[in-house]
C-alpha cells in the first residue's frame, strides 16, 4: 500500500518535523501537560535548548541553539505561512503560554473544536486533518505549511500523501519507553535523503517524500 497523492491544487510545500530518540520514541513515558516530552524526554530537545535542561529550567532557545542546529531549523522553517499540530501537542506545550509563538496561524487538530481559544491567540481549532490542511493551505497562500506533531498527526499526514519533506532529528539517547513515531504505521513509503546536519545533541536528516 502506498500513500495517496495529494490533490494537484495543493501548492504549498508541506514539511513535517519531529525529534526522536535512537530507538524511535518522540516522548518518554508519562507525557502530558507540564511534562510534554515525558519522563526523561527533555534530552530529546537538548539541541533546541543548546544543552541540558529540564522543565524547571528557564532557558530561551533562541539564544542557545548551536549554529548547526539553527541552520537546520531555519532551513525548514523559512517561508512558512501556516502550521498544524495535534491537540495532544497543544495541551502538552501548555498552549505555549496562550499565544502562538510561530509564524502564521497554528491549526490544532482536535475532536473538541468547541474548546477553541480566542482567535487573537493565533490558534485555530479544527476537527480533522483534512479540514486543517484545507484551511491552512488557503491561509498560507503558496507559502509552506509546517506539521509539527505529535506523531499521530504526522502519521496521518504521511498516509494521506500531504507531506513533501520529512525532517527527523535523532537525539543520541535511548528512551526504551514512550510514544514511537511510526507505531502502527503500515504504509510502504520511499524517502530520499536531501541533507544531513549533525551537532553535539542531534543528527538532523531531511528527507524528500517520494510520491
Amino acid at each position: 500500500m502506498t500513500a495517496t497523492p495529494k490533490p494537484e491544487a495543493h501548492m504549498s510545500k508541506v514539511i513535517a518535523t519531529l525529534t526522536t530518540s535512537v530507538d524511535g520514541y518522540y516522548t518518554g513515558p508519562d507525557d502530558g501537560p507540564g511534562n510534554g516530552l515525558g519522563t526523561g524526554g527533555e534530552r530529546l530537545h537538548y539541541w533546541v535548548m543548546g544543552g541540558p535542561w529540564t522543565y524547571k529550567t528557564d532557558r530561551d532557545p533562541n539564544d542557545s541553539m548551536s549554529d548547526v542546529d539553527k541552520e537546520f531549523y531555519e532551513s525548514l522553517t523559512e517561508g512558512m505561512g501556516a502550521g498544524i499540530c495535534g491537540r495532544g501537542m497543544y495541551d502538552s506545550a501548555g498552549a505555549w503560554g496562550g499565544t502562538n509563538p510561530f509564524d502564521g496561524t497554528l491549526w490544532v487538530v482536535t475532536h473538541r473544536p468547541e474548546d477553541a481559544p480566542d482567535p487573537d491567540t493565533g490558534f485555530r481549532f479544527v476537527n480533522g486533518l483534512d479540514n486543517a490542511m484545507e484551511e491552512a493551505t488557503a491561509a498560507a497562500d503558496g507559502k509552506g505549511i509546517a506539521i509539527g506533531g505529535g506523531g499521530d498527526v504526522i502519521r496521518q499526514a504521511l498516509t494521506a500523501g500531504y507531506v513533501d519533506v520529512l525532517g527527523i532529528s535523532t537525539a543520541p539517547v535511548v528512551l526504551g519507553r514512550g510514544k514511537q513515531l511510526f507505531d502502527g504505521f503500515d504504509q510502504d513509503l520511499d524517502l530520499e535523503i536531501q541533507d544531513v546536519f549533525s551537532s553535539q545533541y542531534a543528527t538532523h536528516t531531511i528527507y524528500k517524500v517520494k510520491k
